[in-house]
């Protein structure tokens, strides 16, 4: 391998690791959303499963719940997007979410997959990188 070679794949690691650090940000992000979602598609499982008069526990973030009394409401207002919430009835909104969750799924899947890739690249360049530096060390 040529100096310029050398210098090259040097610069096509970096850009990898790079990119991983991207993936790798994109993949807790989703991981937190797929959390948020599934957490308020069981609240909202909860509250449909619930009599008017129960006692839920509703979690508002930060892994703190609040006990509040179920009433004769029946509907959720749910974000669809761009700061514009409407009301669904419990079980519209809980397959909402539903829809929501296995989005994220999928997008969680392909990003995951994605980094798998660029880590096994990185770690075969890398070698290779290695191997050229071993090669050129005096006997």
């Amino acid at each position: 391998m040529e100096e310029k070679d050398l210098r090259q794949a040097l610069q096509v690691l970096e850009s990898y690791k790079g990119q991983m650090e991207t993936l790798s940000r994109q993949i807790n992000i989703l991981q937190v959303s797929l959390e948020e979602s599934v957490r308020a598609r069981e609240t909202l499982k909860a509250f449909a499963d619930a009599k008017e008069g129960d006692e839920v526990l509703v979690p508002i973030g930060a892994s703190v719940f609040v006990a509040a009394k179920v009433t004769g409401s029946r509907e959720a207002i749910v974000g669809i997007g761009n700061r514009v919430s409407i009301d669904k009835d419990l079980t519209e909104a809980t397959e909402y979410l539903g829809s929501g969750v296995v989005e994220i799924q999928e997008a969680l899947k392909k990003a995951s997959a994605a980094f798998s890739e660029m880590q096994s690249a990185a770690n075969n360049l890398a070698d290779a990188i290695n191997a050229e530096y071993e090669a050129r060390q005096p006997a």
